[in-house]
């Protein structure tokens, strides 16, 4: 079963975030997440367990009704599957392998198949492997380890998206000259990597960063203080509790030093999970403040389409979406200098003040005195809608019937009463349809304030 919002044949999937003590079940990305199927106008749909980070059954197959009940035959089962299908080493383990690897006098060997570095004695095992040689293998190499490594790909689970360079150094620039002295790299290993660079060359005031990522890869090139194995879809620590110890003494400013989240979820993630994860983190840091009427909310960039700004905002209410174009190194599409709807869709979304993070001119940016924020120089301010509305990169045009602005390739469809695309089904318009959960024509599922009243889980 896809997760997904709706379908055409009537039903749509909700997401039930549990309340109090009571426990899901695990696959093999930790506690999985309890959905519910909902069909058009009834009150009540069934629930079932699902994995938080696959949206595909064919990545992750687990699936069980919330009221099945499971044999113990079939936990053990479970169990057992879960444990197979676990990194090879413990994170203790790949440290120590590490630095057996560097010592290493002659001869260093990486298996491209398996994505592992290798000791001598694993060499004939690995044979006929792909290999990367000796020469290859340079320290400097070994401290970029996401240039090693070969992304993960699958669109529909994690596939990683690395930041290029250019937003990479403009990121660690910008929290920088804010004050910020620790990053919270979530799912952001490109700039964990700038970050020690950085510091091994010397020429700026040294920062510390802890990258918590579900690649357990990573766990080969950074020690337990600097990497976790984490799943941000469901909060889960691989490591257990001595992981998550590390999370809360790095959140620690008792020295004075700042700290700051950034997170690059995988594209096709569920919102409310995710934002679910980030505010468990901010209420862990906002519980170790020590100073009363302080700052309540921990600063955070998340990183993700502008598509999903309702969402985002419904979530974070306080959060901004700034123009700023993320653009990556392997993504076929979302690269620096295209121009039209070719840019990337990449924004930041966060609660810092929007003036604060100055935008780079020679990029194209400008700041709107207006708005107090800086923004892309094709995003005109509109003085009927004082804002600039642009979202996509695009020059938006202000609509007197709908009064607001709206996509450049819109035009205003008098029998919808909205502007959309010219060639949309007339009649269609989302209005008409209604409600997906109670069928009522004023607002939309998302909105409806029976939704919550019904769905949350009070077990």
């Amino acid at each position: 079963m896809q997760l997904k919002e709706s379908d055409e044949d009537g039903f749509g999937i909700e997401i039930v975030l549990q309340q109090g003590d009571r426990k899901a079940p695990s696959c093999v990305h930790g506690p999985t997440l309890l959905f519910e199927k909902v069909c058009k106008g009834e009150e009540k749909g069934r629930r079932f367990y699902a994995c938080s980070a696959c949206r595909d059954r064919k990545e992750c197959n687990f699936f069980q009704w919330e009221d099945d009940k499971v044999s113990e035959a079939r936990l053990l089962a479970r169990e057992e599957e879960n444990r197979s299908k676990m990194p090879p080493f413990t994170h203790q383990e790949y440290c120590s392998r590490f630095r057996k690897f560097l010592a290493l006098p002659l001869g260093r060997r990486f298996c491209q198949d398996c994505q592992l570095l290798l000791l001598p004695g694993e060499w004939e095992i690995h044979a006929s492997h792909k290999m990367s040689q000796a020469d290859d293998i340079t320290e400097a190499r070994l401290s970029r380890p996401s240039l090693m490594l070969k992304p993960l790909e699958n669109k529909k689970s994690n596939a990683q998206y690395l930041f290029a360079d250019r937003s990479c150094h403009f990121l660690l620039d910008t929290l920088a000259k804010l004050g910020y002295r620790k990053v919270l790299c979530v799912g952001t290993p490109r700039l964990h990597e700038l970050i020690k660079l950085r510091n091994q060359e010397g020429k700026s005031d040294p920062m510390k960063s802890l990258l918590l990522d579900i690649d357990f890869r990573y766990a080969q090139f950074y020690g337990t203080d600097e990497f976790c194995h984490y799943n941000m879809f469901n909060h889960h620590f691989f490591g257990g509790e001595a992981a998550s110890g590390v999370l809360r003494a790095f959140l620690d400013e008792e020295d004075g030093e700042k700290v700051i989240m950034v997170s690059d979820p995988p594209f096709g993630g569920l919102v409310k999970p995710l934002a679910h994860s980030f505010s468990q983190i901010s209420e862990t840091w906002r519980k170790l403040q020590t100073s009363e009427g302080g700052v309540v909310e921990m600063p955070i960039v998340w990183i993700f389409p502008y598509f999903f700004e309702p969402r985002i905002l419904e979530c974070f209410p306080s959060f901004t979406m700034l123009d700023y174009q993320v653009d990556y190194d392997n993504h076929p599409l979302y690269k620096h200098g295209k121009t039209g709807r070719k840019q990337s869709p990449v924004r930041l979304f966060t609660n810092l003040t929007p003036r604060d993070v100055v935008l780079p001119r020679e990029e194209g940016y400008r700041f709107c005195k207006v708005c107090a924020r800086y923004v892309w120089s094709g995003n005109k301010h509109c003085t009927k809608c004082n804002l600039c509305p642009s979202k996509d990169g695009r020059v938006w045009k202000h609509c007197s019937e709908c009064q607001k602005c709206v996509k450049p390739s819109w035009r205003h469809c008098q029998s919808c009463a909205r502007c959309a695309l010219p060639d949309h089904p007339c009649g269609n318009s989302p209005g008409l349809e209604g409600c997906f959960n109670c069928g009522s024509l004023k607002h939309k599922r998302r909105a409806c304030p029976l939704k919550d009243k019904r769905r949350t889980d009070n077990k």
